[in-house]
């Protein structure tokens, strides 16, 4: 997959961006098998639900996460066509190792 279009571009830089953080990590970790209100997220991370939602917020935009309301209670779970995008993103780069001269440090 060769990301040339603005948006690929901006979807690949948004997505490393939030998967840039350890508490990010543990979310994508925690929802890796199942949806998850906040109150969920908050307890088992031990997070304030004000600092839990600006991360959230930022999986969100990277389109890493997805919520669903359920009365007054958000869950989460994962958005698993954006992490095929990343991964494809990757695999470009996993693709061309194997013909690619090895760099040394010459001074």
């Amino acid at each position: 997959m060769q990301v040339t279009s603005r948006t690929s571009s901006d979807s690949v830089v948004l997505g490393f961006h939030a998967l840039s953080d350890s508490l990010r990590v543990n979310v994508i970790e925690l929802l890796r098998d199942r949806e998850l209100c906040v109150c969920e997220l908050c307890d088992v991370l031990g997070v304030t639900q004000s600092k839990l939602s600006f991360h959230l917020k930022t999986l969100k935009e990277a389109g890493l996460v997805r919520s669903r309301q359920e009365g007054r209670w958000i869950y989460y779970s994962l958005n698993l066509p954006q992490f095929v995008i990343l991964e494809q993103y990757l695999a470009e780069f996993r693709r061309f190792s194997a013909i690619m001269p090895s760099r040394s440090c010459q001074e």
